[in-house]
């Protein structure tokens, strides 16, 4: 590919441009309003815009990014992360216009994105699943049933659901029968249809990932994991690898599934395999993630692989540079910070100018960042403002280096939760790596009491 087209904004469009760059390939930005004079804007060796602030009156409107990457004449198109990534739709038109999507096919995508048919896709591959319902719940009564027989807690989730959005938790029949319609109304609203599922809330849990990469040739390999398992209203804060609580054993177990997840839909491109894990090590799909992850990053840094660079190839045409799994190998450990324009205390949302963003120095850290001094985070987007990415020969290393870093770290105009990382980063709990998804949840309810 000569020319490609970054369907995103913000880091992830500059990380993209980076390694395009690299490889002689020429970017075509597309911004809204708000985001004119944002970095990847420059950066890219043309730029178009492409709608008002709003996303769903810009990055959301694929006739108008499809119709830049015709008048452009590109070759391909990057989705990223988020917005239109995951949009099987999107990602069929792309195809039907003559452009190679830099992704998965749009069958994958959708096959995948619908919760119901990945637990049965998977069950039937003999991947473990989080115990629960065979398909879709039509009624309260139908989950009154499933429900008993699983036990509570049980998960109310959205089968088009993503990113923690369409999920709840039910404590009991009481709580199930109060959320059970407006659930199912958040589906339809979010995701385009109502149908939800039920599954088994799995009590002090670990959220690890697995990255897989396949390609045309009928390659696919795993790039190790990740433990995403500080959350925050289901969203990921901090991401590392290697997972420091999982033996060794139990990590290849779930290497093996993971490969055997991706070759039980062909799977293609990159991808993330996401699992729970219990209190004994066992552990469960969760999901399959068809695009490159926001912690891509922390892959990166310990395998010294650049992903992006990967997926291009991939999309192209061409095998897997390393084709074969024992050719790949993780040294040291990595952990991500995702430093965001939010008030630390209540998550909520601070935009504002930047006008002091300055970062620690060091070989041993990488700024993925979308804005640069004098830039504002708007109310429109996601305001995670940067990644931070702290590399250590080992996890007390890694930890070490990120208490330097973040001392280093200046950032004025709005709130962000960089003293939480400080305080995380010193927290027994977190230095023990024994944490679950509830941990930063308890970490903040003990020290605002």
């Amino acid at each position: 590919m000569q020319k490609i087209l970054i369907a995103n904004r913000g880091e992830i469009a500059s990380r993209i441009i980076k390694t395009c760059k690299q490889l002689n390939i020429q970017t075509v930005a597309v911004y809204s309003d708000a985001d004119q004079d944002m970095p990847f804007v420059k950066e890219a060796d043309v730029a178009h815009r492409i709608g008002e602030s709003q996303v769903n009156r810009s990055y959301l409107v694929m006739e108008n990014i499809l119709d830049v990457a015709k008048r452009e004449q590109v070759d391909g198109i990057h989705p990223g992360y988020g917005l239109l990534s995951e949009n099987a739709n999107f990602a069929r038109r792309v195809t039907e216009e003559g452009m190679v999507f830099i992704g998965p096919a749009h069958g994958i995508i959708e096959k995948m994105g619908d919760k119901v048919e990945a637990r049965r896709a998977m069950q039937q591959a003999s991947v473990p699943v989080v115990p629960g319902s065979d398909g879709g719940v039509e009624n309260i009564e139908t989950a009154k049933l499933v429900a008993a027989e699983i036990g509570y807690p049980v998960m109310l989730k959205a089968s088009g659901g993503g990113g923690g959005i369409g999920m709840i938790r039910c404590e009991n029949e009481q709580a199930l029968v109060q959320n059970f319609d407006s659930t199912k109304n958040r589906a339809k609203a979010y995701f385009g249809k109502e149908e939800v599922f039920l599954e088994k809330c799995i009590e002090n849990a670990r959220h690890v990932e697995v990255q897989i990469f396949g390609d045309d040739h009928g390659n696919l390999v795993h790039l190790f994991e990740r433990n995403c398992s500080v959350q925050r209203r289901n969203q990921k804060v901090i991401e590392e690898s290697p997972s420091p609580a999982l033996s060794k054993e139990t990590k290849e177990n779930m290497f093996a599934a993971a490969v055997k997840a991706g070759k039980a839909v062909h799977y293609t491109n990159a991808g993330t395999v996401e699992f729970i894990v219990d209190e004994e090590e066992n552990f469960y799909f969760l999901e399959m993630n068809t695009r490159l992850q926001v912690e891509h990053p922390v892959t990166e840094a310990i395998t010294g692989l650049d992903l992006v660079k990967w997926q291009l190839l991939v999309a192209a045409g061409e095998a897997l540079p390393l084709c074969k799994q024992e050719e790949i190998s993780a040294d040291g450990h990595a952990i991500e910070f995702r430093v965001y324009a939010e008030d630390p205390k209540t998550f909520y949302p601070s935009p504002g100018q930047l006008t002091t963003l300055a970062w620690g120095e060091g070989e041993y850290v990488r700024i993925d960042s979308g804005y640069e001094e004098g830039n504002k985070v708007t109310p429109f987007y996601d305001p995670m403002i940067s990644k931070c990415i702290i590399k250590g020969s080992d996890r007390e290393d890694a930890l070490h280096k990120a208490k330097l870093f973040f001392d280093g770290v200046s950032i004025e105009g709005v709130k962000t939760n960089v003293t939480l990382f400080k305080d995380i980063i010193e927290d027994a709990g977190f230095i023990e790596g024994t944490y679950t998804t509830q941990w930063l949840q308890d970490f903040l309810t003990a020290n605002r009491t």
